[in-house]
Formats: structure tokens, sequence, C-alpha cells
């Protein structure tokens, strides 16, 4: 199976990595990939760039792809899926309309209640009165949502009524704007992706992310600072329930609307006293959950991917993972998240030594074979080990081997974890 991946970013790294050591997988193209990617697979570019759906299926045929696998949102939701598909190629990824689960948050609320999906209460806003209304009505802390992409940074948690109003105020000021005011939702977050090829569902092992730029969760949202798995505290059966409760009906009633979603729903959800709440759900992998779920995949990913765009996922048995824990810690840029600096030169990516290894998120071709930063996330360092402290300590280790002016990195990744201080918040008596 030849298989090309669209994307640039650590998330695609990491795909491609583990599509690489798939015995079923001959070759793997990326387009338009990254220096890191370079390293492992053919890189080919995009002229049209990602959101060009004709482009990409193009360049599909041309390499004689067996397999398309679509990385980041804003190309799912530009209908690059329905284009590759046009072309009678298989697709790992949802169409245009069924990636409007990630597209439209407003879209998401509606399917939820469809499908009786347990999730957080919410008002769709167009105007400022109404999002004043719906602050008073939910109270605070204030959970004001972008309604379209914002990669990850069109969130505002506060308890600060004016920076509610404000971030509202922004996202109404585009064109066609809507905002979700949402109720605060109490407990740890999770983040689950359940593979499915339009009415099978396959899980994947759950992981936590630390979307805060700062240690502490101090500091504004970014799109994500690092990541692990597995999460020992979660409660004993919660994959299974939330297959039950939320992916499943999804994705049947995405079905039964005729717009079946195949590919991969993200299910980020809040573990919180009155049970498990959908906060959001995402069309694609996210990211830098990918990188360590997909370090303990023990599962071919080709075969998966390929039994997902095919309508054939029920024909996989049960998937394997290695046992070991994987942590990732994201190298930011200086600036991130506000206004990210590039261009400066990367050192030490050679010296990460043998228990970690390097996903490349923001970066681009320098002088003289150097890499340079290009992005705000310009790294992700992945490290496993027996235990959560093992991989910690083996990831950061590697970080500090590496050099890049400016940048700065989280220094908690998992930490709590590590503590035992994670918990789920209990239902108060009665």
């Amino acid at each position: 199976m030849k298989v090309l991946v669209i994307g640039s970013g650590a998330r695609e790294h990491a795909i491609v990595r583990a599509l690489t050591a798939d015995p079923t997988v001959d070759a793997v193209i990326a387009a338009p990939g990254n220096p890191g990617i370079d390293t492992i697979a053919l890189c080919r570019d995009l002229p049209g760039g990602l959101l060009d759906g004709p482009g990409v299926a193009h360049l599909a045929a041309e390499v004689h792809a067996d397999l398309v696998v679509i990385g980041p949102e804003a190309p799912l939701v530009a209908g690059v899926a329905d284009a590759v598909r046009s072309r009678g190629i298989a697709c790992f990824g949802p169409t245009a309309q069924a990636a409007r689960l990630e597209g439209s948050k407003a879209f998401a609320k509606e399917v939820m209640a469809a499908a009786g999906v347990p999730t957080a209460l919410a008002h769709v806003c167009t105007s400022l009165d109404d999002v004043t209304d719906a602050l008073d009505a939910l109270g605070a802390p204030y959970v004001v949502k972008d309604d379209g992409l914002a990669a990850g940074k069109g969130v505002v948690v506060t308890q600060s009524r004016a920076q509610a109003v404000a971030h509202a105020a922004q996202c109404l000021a585009k064109e066609g704007g809507r905002v979700v005011v949402e109720e605060y939702l109490d407990g740890p977050e999770v983040s689950l992706f359940c593979l499915t090829d339009g009415t099978t569902v396959v899980p994947l092992t759950p992981a936590q992310d630390f979307k805060r730029v700062g240690d502490g969760d101090e500091g504004p949202n970014t799109g994500g600072m690092g990541a692990y798995s597995p999460l020992d505290w979660a409660p004993e059966g919660l994959v299974e329930d939330v297959v039950a409760r939320v992916a499943q009906p999804t994705v049947d009633e995405m079905r039964h609307r005729g717009t079946p979603f195949a590919g991969v729903l993200y299910v980020g959800l809040a573990l919180t006293s009155r049970g498990p709440r959908v906060v959001e759900f995402n069309a694609r992998f996210g990211d830098p959950e990918t990188q360590v779920v997909l370090a303990r995949l023990a599962t071919p990913l080709g075969g998966l991917l390929h039994a997902c765009a095919t309508g054939t996922l029920d024909q996989v048995g049960e998937l394997r993972w290695h046992p070991e824990h994987a942590v990732t810690v994201v190298i930011a840029s200086k600036g991130y998240p506000d206004s990210p600096r590039t261009g400066d030169e990367i050192h030490g990516l050679g010296q990460v030594g043998d228990e970690a290894w390097v996903l490349h998120a923001g970066t681009a071709p320098g002088r003289e074979g150097a890499v340079v930063s290009a992005g705000g996330r310009v790294l992700s360092v992945v490290a496993m080990g027996g235990d959560l402290g093992e991989a910690r300590d083996r990831a950061y280790r590697a970080v500090d081997r590496i050099s890049l002016d400016g940048s700065h990195h989280r220094t908690d990744i998992a930490l709590a974890a590590q503590r035992g201080e994670v918990s789920v918040p209990t239902q108060p008596p009665a």
C-alpha cells in the first residue's frame, strides 16, 4: 500500500512515523511535509495549498496512492476528502458535510441534542445582546467559543465577564460570526479518538493534553503544549461508556442524516461530578495527543486507516497496545501563542539520544542544512517509559538538549498524574 499524508505538523509527522512502521505500507509520501518528515518519507509540494481539493486529488493520482490521509481540520472542512474520493481513491477523513462536526460548534450541539449525547448547556449567539444574556444565564466561569475553526485558540474560559464579552465581540466581528456560550464543566479533561467507517466505531486509548501556555494551567489557550497516555486515574469502563453514550450515537445520527462520518471522531470530554460530558468534537486526530497515542499503538496503523476509508472496520480485530507510558512536550517559539517569532535556528536535534524522538511541528529548512522555526509550536519531543515518571524524565532530558532562542515549554506536563493528584469529582450528596 502506498499512502499520501496531507499536512505539515507534528501530528502528521507522528502519522507518517507510524505508517512507515507498518509492514503493509510500501511507501509514504507527505505533502507538503516538513524537514523532520523529509528524513523518513518523500515530501511533495502542494502548489495550491492544503485547501486545494483538486490539487490534492491530482497529486494522489500522480503518485498512485492507495490511501490518502488528511491530517488538519481546515482541508476537511473545505472538502478536500470529497475531491480525493471523486477520483476513486480511498481517503481517511470525513466529507465536508460530516466535518461540520468540527467546523461549526453550533452544528455539533444540534447533532449531540438529536443523538442524546451528554454535553454542556449552551447558547448559540449572533449578537452581543445574545451573548450578555447567555453569560448572565450561565454564570461564571464564563466559556465563550468561536463557532468556526480557530486552530484550538477560539475558546476563552475566564472569571472576567469583560474578557468574555471582548472575545465574543472579536468572534462576532467576522463575516457570519457566531459564538457559543457554554456552562463551565468541572473535572479533568480527557481526549478520546474514535476510529469509524461511518458505521463501526473502534476507540483508541485515552490521552490528556494541556491547553494553557504556562505551568499550572496559567495563561491563554494554545493548540496544546503537551500530552500523555495512558490515564491510570481514569474511571474503569470509561472508554466503553463514551463509545456507547457519545461516539456510536453520534456516528449513527450522522449516517441517518445522509452525511456519514468516516475517519476519526475526536471526543473531548470533561469528567464532571455528573459523569462524562462532551466539551467538543473534532473531525481529525488531535495535536499533541496523537503523538502519544500513536507511540503506544502496536496494531499497524495503515491497515486501520484503510479499513476506515473502505467500510471494513468491522473486520479489524482487537487493537494491541504497548504497555509503556508516553509523554510529549511541545517546544514553542518566542511570543507564542500571541505573536510567535519565526526564523530562529534550532540546535541539538541530533543530540536527543535513543530514549526520545523529535517530531517537527513548525519547522523549515535553513541555510547549509540547518533547521529553523517556522511556526508557533515548533517541536514535539516524545518519550516512553515503564511508568509516567520515567517517560517524563526521558522527555524532559531530551528537551533540555535542544536549543531554540527565546523558546518556551511547560515543565509540568503529566506531573500531577505522576504524583497521583488527578481525580474525578464525585456527585455531592443530595
